[in-house]
């Protein structure tokens, strides 16, 4: 269960990172009490979890999950630049993620 509300946290972090970008500095006001909210449960999701799994393990697949998913976002619904380099350093991100699940208890 702590994997699940770990990945549920992650995909938060997308969605405030993703939410914090269309506040443009937190002058738009739906998408800056998005940014918020989803922080909040975010954070609260990944305390929830590590009640469980190991900070190191927690943390990083929380950012991890976050910076990947920020990274898919921003190609597809934001129209940032897409190259060899960038997807090669997303997939070491990915690599690394399943290597550290794969040796957590």
């Amino acid at each position: 269960m702590a994997w699940i509300i770990l990945i549920a946290a992650g995909l938060l972090e997308v969605v405030w990172a993703s939410a914090m970008k269309q506040s443009q500095g937190f002058t738009r006001l739906a998408p800056s009490i998005v940014t918020i909210v989803a922080m909040i449960a975010s954070f609260t999701l990944l305390s929830i979890s590590m009640r469980t799994l190991p900070l190191g393990t927690a943390y990083t697949i929380w950012t991890g999950i976050g910076a990947v998913g920020a990274f898919v976002v921003g190609i597809t619904l934001m129209g940032e630049q897409i190259s060899i380099a960038r997807v090669a350093a997303a997939l070491t991100i990915v690599t690394g993620l399943v290597a550290l699940k794969m040796s957590s208890p």
